[in-house]
Formats: structure tokens, C-alpha cells, sequence
């Protein structure tokens, strides 16, 4: 079923039910009750309403469509912000390039959850080309032919009259087994929440050709489970959008019988990725090895991990530790906090130069440095060594308007300037 309203908001937006008539009070229960379920990361619950957090993508429930998009400029245009953000999906990975059918059709309003859907089933329809693979599984019932093993005790149970019949136990070798089970339950979610649009009918089509298969319980720890081999490698991307789309799949937390599917990213991290790959695209050539989340042990079983770490190959002194942070800081200064961070990583890698990472342009046109004394005695002396925290600023957007292709340079300049 097509939803019929659909709301664009942006992350940390207040949405209530004053504000965006199209949200019920049906609606906001079961949003409430989902971000219970992902232990109440996703909004914070304020009067007849919700207030976002830092999570974008999109929430598709009761006929309502709920889009979230990343900011980091009041100003910044919802269409353009939409292409960003799967411009950046893309660049981390988490997106192939959609298929031409789908570009051709979607050109001026591009939908996350219709781009991710647009791509399960072209993998889907290309498994169906090449034939999917069967599996040998052990099957139990009544045959009018002895075959297999004869289940005594099943038999006696199940045919005292019928003597003509068999109770075995034997092998199968058909379309019948969890890989296929795991992609027939994720059509049967894309057919329920497409209907109406073009892709409804590829669904449709796909479920005609796919083999019947039996209906199990999917949890998370049955699909992490899913071991590929020479033979079912062509499944992998298939299972990865499949695995994606049932995990996010909430028959259970919306209210009455309406589902819920929801397609949610932190900001935060997706930041974080953005400029990892970026810059270790940058620096491939460099004499430099860029590490992302290299953690070492901070006091009992704790751990700091900074985001990005970069060490010449050459002369392992040099170290640079980034830390990318998915917002604009409040005046001039950092937040103390931030700067306690940089401090510890400055010390624990023993790196005198840091970055704390903004998206966008600072707004006094130039880049703050802030910079903390360490003293430790040694040699019977105070010596005394500097560790140099700077707040550097990367455009997410070019000239353009599009996804910025200039990051990582613009991060190997942030390094070789200011200090």
C-alpha cells in the first residue's frame, strides 16, 4: 500500500502533530514505540511530538512517509540535500549505483527507501537470470511409495488405517532452503510497502518467478549466521539489501495492523566514514597510512578510539589524529569537552598536531587553534611538550552544489598548515 502524505524534516527538527496536521496520533505511538525498541536513540519525545536527533533517512508507516535529511545550513535545499546524502551513501559503501530504470523515473525526487528497494530486486531479478541454487534437506511425511527411512514411531502414529502409507524420512534437492527463504521474506516486505509505484510491479513479478519456499522466523542471529560459498557467493549482495530490509522491517511495534519499516542513519558516523574514505583516497599515493577507529587501552577496560589517525611511513613520529564532529561549534571556541578528547589522543599517540573536524565554512573565515601545555617530570626536571589542537572546516558541497570530491585534499592541506 502507497502511502498518500509525505514530510520532510531535517535532523534535530521538532515534528508534531500541531505542526504536520498529516501526523496522527496513531502515528506517533508507533514512533514512539519504535524508538523504544532501538533503546531511544532515534528522537527524544517532547509535548504532542517527537524531537529528531542526529539519525537521517526515512520511516514509512500508516500511509505517512516521514523523511529526515541531514543539515549543516538552515538554508540548504531539501532536493539538494536529498542527492547529498546518497552521494555520500554511495561514496561509504553503503550503496551501489542504481540502476537506470529507476535514475530515469526518479530524477527530480529521489526516495532512500524506493533507491534501496530499486536495488534488492535488480540483484534479485539478476539471480533469477542466472538460476538460483538448490540444496539438498531432509524431509518428513506420508508417501504413498516407500522412499527413504522409515519412521516407526510416526508411521504407527499416523497410519494404524491407512496401511498403504509410508511415515519416511528422506533428502530433497530443491529451492527450499535459508538463502532463498531469507530473499522470498524481503519481496514479500518490498510488495507490502510499494504498492503504487513502478517498482510494485517489478515486485510482483519477481515473487511470480521466485520458487515457493517455506516461511520461517528470521532473527538477527539466523541471518548472521548465513555462510556463503563458491557456489552462493552471487548471493551476497542480494542477502546484504535483503539482511538490511527485514532488520529494519516492524510488523510488531506499530499500532493495530498497520507495518512499519524505518531506514535510519546515524549522521555522525556517516560523517565519520565520509571523510575516513575520502582522505585514504587522498593520501594513497602520500607516504602516509590512514587508520580509522585504532583504539588502545585507557583505564581499566576502557579504550579510546579516535576516528581517524594518519602516521607517516617514513617517520612514525609524525602522527596526526582527526576527529570528525557532525556539527557547528557555538561561537569561536570548541566545546571543552571536545578539547579534553583531542588532548588525550594527543598524549596517548603521542601526536602534537589534532584536528577536530566541522562540516561546512568556519564563520570568521579563518581556522581557530587552540593549543594545551602537558608537564611531566622527568630527569628530576619539568620538561615541557605542546600538544596543538586546531578546528578545521571541510565543505561538504562544492561549487556545484553536489557532494564536495575535494575532501580529502582539503584535509592534507588542513595538516601541512596552521600549526
Amino acid at each position: 500500500m502507497r502511502t498518500n502524505s509525505v514530510i520532510t524534516v531535517f535532523e534535530h527538527d521538532k515534528l508534531t502533530r500541531e505542526g504536520y496536521p498529516a501526523l496522527n496520533e496513531r502515528h506517533l505511538k508507533a514512533l514512539l514505540r519504535l524508538n523504544e525498541f532501538h533503546n531511544f536513540d532515534y528522537f527524544e519525545p517532547i509535548h504532542n511530538g517527537i524531537r529528531l536527533k542526529q539519525y537521517v533517512g526515512i520511516i514509512q508507516v500508516d500511509r505517512l512517509t516521514i523523511e529526515i535529511l541531514p543539515k549543516t545550513d538552515k538554508n540548504t535545499n531539501a532536493n539538494n540535500w536529498r542527492r547529498l546524502l546518497l552521494s555520500m551513501l554511495k561514496a561509504c559503501g553503503r550503496i551501489k549505483a542504481y540502476s537506470s530504470g529507476f535514475a530515469s523515473v526518479k530524477k527530480q525526487n529521489l526516495n532512500l527507501l524506493d533507491v534501496y528497494f530499486d536495488l534488492f530486486l535488480s540483484e534479485v531479478e539478476g539471480l533469477l537470470r542466472r538460476g538460483l541454487v538448490k540444496k539438498y534437506r531432509k524431509k518428513t511425511g506420508n508417501l504413498n511409495v516407500m522412499k527413504g527411512k522409515l519412521e516407526f514411531s510416526g508411521n504407527i502414529r499416523e497410519n494404524t488405517i491407512h496401511k498403504e502409507r509410508f511415515y519416511t524420512s528422506h533428502q530433497v534437492y530443491d529451492h527450499d532452503h535459508l538463502l532463498n527463504q531469507v530473499i522470498s521474506y524481503a519481496l514479500s516486505i518490498v510488495e507490502g510497502f510499494s504498492g503504487g509505484s513502478y517498482l510494485f510491479d517489478r515486485c510482483k513479478r519477481a515473487l511470480f518467478w521466485f520458487p515457493e519456499t517455506s516461511n520461517v522466523r528470521l532473527s538477527r542471529k539466523k541471518l548472521d549466521s548465513i555462510v556463503l560459498n563458491r557456489k552462493t557467493k552471487p548471493y551476497a549482495d542480494a542477502l546484504s539489501l535483503a539482511r538490511l530490509i527485514i532488520l529494519n522491517y516492524s510488523p510488531d511495534i506499530s499500532v493495530g495492523r498497520e507495518k512499519m519499516i524505518s531506514l535510519l542513519f546515524d549522521m555522525n558516523k556517516l560523517w565519520e566514514e565520509f571523510v575516513f574514505v575520502e582522505t585514504k583516497k587522498a593520501l594513497f599515493e602520500e607516504e602516509f597510512v590512514v587508520r580509522g577507529q585504532d583504539s588502545r587501552p585507557f583505564i581499566g577496560h576502557n579504550f579510546l578510539k579516535p576516528d581517524i589517525t594518519i602516521t607517516h611511513k617514513s617517520d612514525p613520529s609524525r602522527v596526526y589524529v582527526i576527529d570528525t564532529k557532525w556539527k557547528q561549534p557555538k561561537g569561536r571556541s570548541a566545546a571543552v569537552s571536545d578539547l579534553r578528547q583531542m588532548y588525550a589522543y594527543g598524549r596517548f599517540w603521542n601526536a602534537k598536531k589534532t584536528i577536530l573536524l566541522y562540516p561546512g565554512e568556519s564563520s570568521s573565515g579563518e581556522f581557530d587553534n587552540y593549543k594545551t601545555d602537558d608537564y611531566y617530570l622527568g630527569d628530576g626536571e619539568f620538561s615541557k611538550i605542546i600538544h596543538s589542537c586546531r578546528s578545521g572546516y571541510v565543505s561538504v558541497v562544492d561549487e556545484n552544489g553536489a557532494l564536495s570530491k575535494q575532501v580529502g585534499k582539503k584535509v592534507l592541506k588542513l595538516l601541512q598548515e596552521g600549526f
